[in-house]
Protein backbone atom coordinates (compact mmCIF):
# COMPACT_ATOMS: atom_id res chain seq x y z
CA UNK A 1 0.00 0.00 0.00
CA UNK A 2 2.75 2.42 0.79
CA UNK A 3 4.36 1.52 -2.74
CA UNK A 4 0.98 2.35 -4.15
CA UNK A 5 0.90 5.79 -2.57
CA UNK A 6 4.13 6.65 -3.76
CA UNK A 7 3.90 5.89 -7.11
CA UNK A 8 0.58 7.72 -7.19
CA UNK A 9 2.66 10.91 -5.67
CA UNK A 10 5.40 10.70 -8.61
CA UNK A 11 2.78 10.42 -10.56
CA UNK A 12 1.31 13.66 -9.24
CA UNK A 13 4.27 15.76 -9.13
CA UNK A 14 5.31 15.07 -12.37
CA UNK A 15 1.58 15.89 -14.30
CA UNK A 16 1.83 18.36 -16.90
CA UNK A 17 -1.23 21.47 -17.15
CA UNK A 18 -3.98 19.51 -19.06
CA UNK A 19 -3.52 22.67 -22.08
CA UNK A 20 0.01 21.33 -23.07
CA UNK A 21 0.37 17.90 -24.39
CA UNK A 22 3.50 16.17 -22.86
CA UNK A 23 5.27 15.20 -26.38
CA UNK A 24 5.04 19.08 -27.39
CA UNK A 25 6.29 19.54 -23.83
CA UNK A 26 9.05 17.42 -24.00
CA UNK A 27 10.17 18.06 -27.96
CA UNK A 28 9.84 21.65 -28.00
CA UNK A 29 13.36 22.82 -29.27
CA UNK A 30 15.99 25.12 -27.19
CA UNK A 31 16.48 26.90 -30.50
CA UNK A 32 14.70 27.24 -33.84
CA UNK A 33 14.72 28.78 -37.05
CA UNK A 34 11.99 29.54 -38.93
CA UNK A 35 11.46 31.19 -42.51
CA UNK A 36 8.05 32.68 -43.51
CA UNK A 37 6.76 33.71 -46.94
CA UNK A 38 3.48 35.50 -48.11
CA UNK A 39 2.39 36.33 -51.67
CA UNK A 40 -1.23 37.68 -52.13
CA UNK A 41 -2.57 41.48 -53.41
CA UNK A 42 -2.44 45.16 -52.14
CA UNK A 43 -5.27 47.63 -52.20
CA UNK A 44 -4.65 51.64 -52.00
CA UNK A 45 -7.19 52.14 -49.38
CA UNK A 46 -6.31 55.85 -49.91
CA UNK A 47 -2.42 57.87 -50.51
CA UNK A 48 -1.49 61.39 -51.00
CA UNK A 49 1.41 63.16 -51.20
CA UNK A 50 2.42 67.00 -50.38
CA UNK A 51 5.80 68.30 -51.63
CA UNK A 52 6.42 71.94 -51.18
CA UNK A 53 4.15 74.24 -48.80
CA UNK A 54 2.79 75.45 -52.19
CA UNK A 55 2.57 72.28 -53.55
CA UNK A 56 -0.39 70.20 -55.03
CA UNK A 57 -1.67 67.35 -52.90
CA UNK A 58 -1.12 64.76 -55.40
CA UNK A 59 -3.91 62.10 -54.47
CA UNK A 60 -2.50 59.02 -55.97
CA UNK A 61 -5.80 56.68 -56.51
CA UNK A 62 -7.32 59.92 -58.78
CA UNK A 63 -4.67 61.02 -60.26
CA UNK A 64 -1.96 58.47 -60.08
CA UNK A 65 -3.53 55.48 -61.00
CA UNK A 66 -3.06 53.82 -57.69
CA UNK A 67 -6.69 51.86 -58.45
CA UNK A 68 -5.30 48.62 -59.32
CA UNK A 69 -4.96 45.56 -57.42
CA UNK A 70 -1.03 45.04 -56.68
CA UNK A 71 1.22 42.16 -56.14
CA UNK A 72 2.29 41.86 -52.40
CA UNK A 73 5.58 40.14 -51.25
CA UNK A 74 6.52 39.54 -47.64
CA UNK A 75 9.76 37.51 -46.47
CA UNK A 76 11.08 36.97 -42.63
CA UNK A 77 13.27 34.52 -41.14
CA UNK A 78 12.67 33.81 -36.98
CA UNK A 79 15.11 32.62 -34.22
CA UNK A 80 13.49 31.46 -31.61
CA UNK A 81 15.50 30.98 -28.06
CA UNK A 82 14.46 28.79 -25.15
CA UNK A 83 11.02 28.67 -26.54
CA UNK A 84 10.27 32.65 -25.27
CA UNK A 85 12.89 34.71 -26.61
CA UNK A 86 12.33 35.48 -30.82
CA UNK A 87 14.62 37.39 -33.26
CA UNK A 88 12.91 38.41 -36.29
CA UNK A 89 13.96 39.98 -39.16
CA UNK A 90 11.72 41.29 -42.22
CA UNK A 91 12.24 42.14 -45.81
CA UNK A 92 8.60 44.12 -47.50
CA UNK A 93 8.92 45.19 -51.03
CA UNK A 94 6.65 47.71 -51.89
CA UNK A 95 7.46 49.65 -55.12
CA UNK A 96 3.89 50.45 -57.78
CA UNK A 97 4.43 51.92 -60.90
CA UNK A 98 1.63 53.50 -63.04
CA UNK A 99 1.08 55.86 -66.15
CA UNK A 100 -1.60 58.35 -66.66
CA UNK A 101 -2.72 61.55 -68.18
CA UNK A 102 -3.11 64.37 -65.48
CA UNK A 103 -6.75 65.70 -65.37
CA UNK A 104 -5.30 68.57 -63.57
CA UNK A 105 -2.29 70.81 -63.11
CA UNK A 106 -0.20 68.99 -60.19
CA UNK A 107 2.66 71.34 -58.96
CA UNK A 108 5.59 69.15 -56.97
CA UNK A 109 8.54 71.00 -55.51
CA UNK A 110 8.20 73.72 -57.47
CA UNK A 111 7.51 72.39 -61.01
CA UNK A 112 3.86 72.67 -62.83
CA UNK A 113 2.93 69.72 -64.37
CA UNK A 114 0.54 70.90 -66.43
CA UNK A 115 -3.38 69.04 -66.85
CA UNK A 116 -2.93 67.01 -70.16
CA UNK A 117 0.28 65.62 -69.43
CA UNK A 118 1.41 62.18 -69.56
CA UNK A 119 3.04 61.41 -66.75
CA UNK A 120 4.94 58.23 -65.35
CA UNK A 121 4.71 58.13 -61.12
CA UNK A 122 7.04 55.58 -59.58
CA UNK A 123 6.56 55.06 -55.59
CA UNK A 124 8.89 52.87 -54.02
CA UNK A 125 8.47 52.27 -50.26
CA UNK A 126 10.82 49.41 -49.40
CA UNK A 127 11.56 48.49 -45.90
CA UNK A 128 13.59 46.34 -43.63
CA UNK A 129 12.52 45.56 -39.44
CA UNK A 130 14.17 43.59 -37.03
CA UNK A 131 12.43 42.72 -34.19
CA UNK A 132 12.71 41.23 -30.97
CA UNK A 133 9.68 39.66 -28.72
CA UNK A 134 9.59 38.05 -25.51
CA UNK A 135 6.78 35.48 -24.88
CA UNK A 136 4.72 36.08 -21.71
CA UNK A 137 3.02 32.60 -21.71
CA UNK A 138 5.33 30.58 -22.96
CA UNK A 139 4.64 27.30 -24.39
CA UNK A 140 3.69 26.05 -28.11
CA UNK A 141 0.00 25.70 -27.62
CA UNK A 142 -0.08 29.51 -27.52
CA UNK A 143 1.73 32.84 -27.32
CA UNK A 144 1.39 36.29 -26.17
CA UNK A 145 4.43 38.33 -26.78
CA UNK A 146 5.71 41.53 -26.82
CA UNK A 147 8.54 43.61 -27.69
CA UNK A 148 10.28 45.95 -29.93
CA UNK A 149 11.45 46.83 -34.20
CA UNK A 150 13.53 48.65 -35.50
CA UNK A 151 12.47 49.97 -39.40
CA UNK A 152 14.52 50.93 -42.40
CA UNK A 153 12.62 52.91 -44.60
CA UNK A 154 14.20 53.48 -48.32
CA UNK A 155 11.61 55.59 -50.12
CA UNK A 156 11.57 56.96 -53.88
CA UNK A 157 9.00 58.74 -55.25
CA UNK A 158 9.67 59.66 -59.44
CA UNK A 159 7.29 62.27 -61.18
CA UNK A 160 8.36 62.29 -64.67
CA UNK A 161 6.20 63.48 -67.93
CA UNK A 162 6.35 61.12 -71.54
CA UNK A 163 8.62 63.43 -72.48
CA UNK A 164 11.24 63.47 -70.50
CA UNK A 165 11.44 67.20 -70.43
CA UNK A 166 9.66 67.53 -66.67
CA UNK A 167 10.83 65.66 -63.98
CA UNK A 168 10.71 65.74 -59.60
CA UNK A 169 12.42 62.72 -57.39
CA UNK A 170 12.90 62.42 -54.36
CA UNK A 171 14.77 60.10 -52.25
CA UNK A 172 15.19 59.19 -48.53
CA UNK A 173 16.49 56.93 -46.16
CA UNK A 174 16.04 56.49 -42.43
CA UNK A 175 15.42 54.88 -38.78
CA UNK A 176 11.77 54.00 -37.53
CA UNK A 177 11.07 52.48 -33.95
CA UNK A 178 8.42 50.75 -33.23
CA UNK A 179 6.35 49.08 -30.59
CA UNK A 180 5.63 45.13 -31.23
CA UNK A 181 3.04 42.56 -29.73
CA UNK A 182 1.97 39.01 -31.12
CA UNK A 183 -0.35 36.68 -29.77
CA UNK A 184 -1.23 32.96 -31.50
CA UNK A 185 -3.92 30.60 -29.81
CA UNK A 186 -4.61 26.99 -30.94
CA UNK A 187 -8.40 25.80 -31.76
CA UNK A 188 -7.77 22.51 -32.19
CA UNK A 189 -4.63 20.08 -32.48
CA UNK A 190 -3.45 21.33 -35.91
CA UNK A 191 -6.07 25.10 -36.67
CA UNK A 192 -4.64 28.13 -35.11
CA UNK A 193 -5.54 31.91 -35.45
CA UNK A 194 -3.15 35.01 -34.77
CA UNK A 195 -2.52 38.10 -34.74
CA UNK A 196 0.75 40.71 -35.01
CA UNK A 197 0.80 43.94 -35.09
CA UNK A 198 4.09 46.37 -35.47
CA UNK A 199 3.04 50.62 -34.47
CA UNK A 200 3.95 53.99 -33.40
CA UNK A 201 3.16 57.46 -33.70
CA UNK A 202 5.83 59.92 -33.01
CA UNK A 203 7.98 62.87 -33.50
CA UNK A 204 10.23 62.52 -36.09
CA UNK A 205 12.31 65.69 -34.97
CA UNK A 206 13.55 63.64 -32.03
CA UNK A 207 14.61 60.66 -34.26
CA UNK A 208 15.99 62.26 -37.30
CA UNK A 209 17.98 65.31 -35.52
CA UNK A 210 15.96 68.06 -37.11
CA UNK A 211 14.83 71.39 -35.53
CA UNK A 212 11.30 71.37 -37.13
CA UNK A 213 8.59 71.19 -34.40
CA UNK A 214 5.90 69.87 -36.48
CA UNK A 215 7.61 66.92 -37.90
CA UNK A 216 5.72 64.00 -36.97
CA UNK A 217 5.46 60.45 -38.41
CA UNK A 218 3.32 57.05 -37.95
CA UNK A 219 3.26 53.69 -38.56
CA UNK A 220 0.97 50.72 -38.18
CA UNK A 221 1.43 47.57 -39.57
CA UNK A 222 -1.71 45.18 -37.88
CA UNK A 223 -2.65 41.54 -39.20
CA UNK A 224 -5.59 38.93 -38.45
CA UNK A 225 -4.38 35.08 -39.43
CA UNK A 226 -6.17 31.43 -39.28
CA UNK A 227 -3.70 28.97 -39.90
CA UNK A 228 -3.52 24.85 -39.53
CA UNK A 229 -0.01 22.67 -39.35
CA UNK A 230 0.07 20.11 -41.91
CA UNK A 231 3.02 18.39 -41.04
CA UNK A 232 5.61 19.04 -37.55
CA UNK A 233 7.86 21.43 -40.10
CA UNK A 234 5.12 23.47 -42.66
CA UNK A 235 2.32 25.49 -41.65
CA UNK A 236 -0.17 27.70 -43.86
CA UNK A 237 -2.39 30.14 -43.37
CA UNK A 238 -4.84 32.94 -44.97
CA UNK A 239 -3.97 36.63 -43.43
CA UNK A 240 -5.44 40.10 -43.57
CA UNK A 241 -3.35 42.81 -43.14
CA UNK A 242 -3.29 46.93 -42.84
CA UNK A 243 -0.52 48.74 -44.09
CA UNK A 244 -0.15 52.45 -43.65
CA UNK A 245 1.17 55.35 -42.24
CA UNK A 246 3.24 58.71 -42.85
CA UNK A 247 5.53 61.56 -41.98
CA UNK A 248 4.54 65.55 -42.26
CA UNK A 249 7.45 67.83 -41.75
CA UNK A 250 10.55 69.73 -43.25
CA UNK A 251 13.66 68.58 -44.20
CA UNK A 252 16.71 70.87 -42.82
CA UNK A 253 18.64 69.25 -45.83
CA UNK A 254 17.87 71.25 -48.67
CA UNK A 255 20.77 71.33 -50.51
CA UNK A 256 19.59 68.97 -53.42
CA UNK A 257 15.88 70.01 -52.93
CA UNK A 258 13.79 72.35 -55.46
CA UNK A 259 11.20 73.38 -52.89
CA UNK A 260 11.31 74.41 -49.86
CA UNK A 261 11.98 70.69 -48.41
CA UNK A 262 8.77 70.54 -46.85
CA UNK A 263 6.38 66.92 -47.60
CA UNK A 264 3.52 65.23 -46.47
CA UNK A 265 3.12 61.86 -47.41
CA UNK A 266 0.13 59.22 -46.00
CA UNK A 267 -0.82 55.96 -47.01
CA UNK A 268 -3.14 53.41 -46.22
CA UNK A 269 -3.38 49.97 -47.83
CA UNK A 270 -4.89 46.48 -47.27
CA UNK A 271 -3.55 43.49 -48.02
CA UNK A 272 -4.52 39.88 -48.49
CA UNK A 273 -2.35 36.71 -48.78
CA UNK A 274 -1.92 33.14 -48.71
CA UNK A 275 1.46 32.04 -46.71
CA UNK A 276 3.58 29.49 -45.44
CA UNK A 277 5.83 28.70 -42.45
CA UNK A 278 8.97 26.39 -42.16
CA UNK A 279 10.31 24.83 -39.36
CA UNK A 280 13.84 23.98 -39.98
CA UNK A 281 14.63 20.64 -38.16
CA UNK A 282 15.90 20.69 -34.86
CA UNK A 283 19.20 19.04 -33.63
CA UNK A 284 17.83 19.04 -29.70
Amino acid sequence: MACLFGFMGVARAEALPVDVPFKARKEEPRVELRAVAELGFLDVLSHSLVQGRDGTSFRFPEDGGQDNLYTFVRLSAELALRGRHTLIFLVQPLDIQTQVVLRRDIRLDGLTFPEGTPLDVRYAFPFYRASYLYDLLGGPARELSAGASLQLRNATFVFTSADGTLRRANRDVGPVPLLKVRGRWALSENWWVGVEADGSYAPVALINGDDDSDTVGALLDASLRGGVRLTDQVEVFLNLRYLGGGARGTSDDNEEEFGDGYTSNWLSTATVSLGVQYRLPSAD
